[in-house]
């Protein structure tokens, strides 16, 4: 039986749909779908879950894309995948032993975060860009081709182990963190990192996901709906993300961050 269909319930549709378009091109689509959740009236803790389930499936499916690039750093799949797993499982433990109210006052300070997050990945994503451009220059100018970067596995595998913590209790705004994290340790080609940013976050919420299921955390009902709505959302955003300015996507979707945390905020949770 399907939920009575409310303004709440409707907008809760409109901002999935526009929340897996957003993701499909910049990210930060759980700026939409998560105060959409919550305004239908739904526990905040099973908002966040029933948030976290629908939208996965499309992070999943844009892993395909990015196989090309893995194929360059199969060594780190194994401890980059163990610490995602590690981090989102208990990130995810964590926030099911949160009272309801607690997290709810946690609410606006963690959509501030993950919009602060989101204005800060444009600088620094500029930094990876400069950073392999002049490694490549210098590839040229020496006339060899000159060695891959070390990887510094073991601060690489803690620091993610805290960046997928996060990714299981809330998550947004986290792909910077985990791009910053592996071009600090010695991940230098900008298409790897990305594809390992999205494997990441991809096996971190997928914990998650598992164990909000397990816990009878998801409200089904809701959650299949904003599945579909994602996914039609994501199919057009992708067809649409050349198009578009990153630069103007990620300005809007810091800006919708800032206005829902401010709301938030505002409300006095």
């Amino acid at each position: 039986m399907l939920p009575t269909l409310t303004w709440p319930h409707v907008w809760l549709l409109i901002a999935s749909l526009l929340a897996g378009a957003l993701n499909a091109m910049a990210g930060g689509g759980s700026f939409l779908s998560f105060p959409a959740v919550l305004g239908t009236g739904m526990l905040p803790i099973q908002a966040n879950a029933t948030n976290t389930v629908a939208l996965w499936p499309g992070q999943f499916a844009s892993i395909a894309a990015y196989w090309d690039d893995l194929k360059h750093n199969l060594r780190l799949l194994a401890p980059l995948g163990a610490a995602a797993l590690l981090g989102g499982l208990a990130g995810g433990l964590v926030l099911l032993r949160t009272g309801q109210a607690t997290f709810l006052r946690l609410v606006p300070w963690l959509l501030l975060v993950a919009a602060l997050l989101f204005a800060v990945s444009t600088p620094v994503s500029r930094w990876l860009q400069r950073r392999a451009a002049a490694r490549e220059t210098a590839r040229l100018v020496s006339g060899s081709t000159l060695p891959a970067g070390r990887v510094s596995m073991t601060p690489l595998f803690l620091g993610m182990v805290l960046v997928c913590f996060y990714i299981g209790y809330f998550g947004a705004g986290a792909g910077f963190l985990v791009m910053s994290l592996l071009a600090i340790f010695g991940v230098e080609e900008i298409n790897q990192i990305n594809a390992l940013k999205v494997v990441t976050t991809c096996l971190a919420n997928g914990i998650a996901v598992v164990t909000f299921v397990i816990e009878k955390q998801v409200l089904w009902q809701t959650c299949l709906l904003m599945m579909v709505t994602a996914a039609i959302g994501g199919y057009f955003g992708g067809r649409w993300a050349r198009r578009v300015d990153a630069r103007v996507m990620r300005g809007v979707v810091v800006a919708i961050g800032l206005g829902m945390a401010g709301y938030f905020f505002w409300r006095g949770v």
